[in-house]
């Protein structure tokens, strides 16, 4: 067994369901959307930070 299975192979719709659900409870329906807008601005960065040192490196 890899390590993918062993980690994600006992997670089914059923647990799906219940992590959103409490994701819900927890902060609301009107915060998802402000902590999605901010984790997709942190991969962006992220994305661009890499793409930068790329380049960096491509010029030495």
């Amino acid at each position: 067994m890899n390590t993918f299975n062993i980690l994600f192979g006992f997670i089914g719709p059923w647990q799906i369901v219940v992590v959103v659900v409490l994701v819900l409870l927890m902060f609301g329906g009107k915060k998802i959307p402000e902590l999605m807008r901010g984790l997709g601005s942190g991969i962006k960065e992220f994305k661009d930070a890499t793409k930068e040192d790329d380049k960096i490196e491509d010029n030495k």
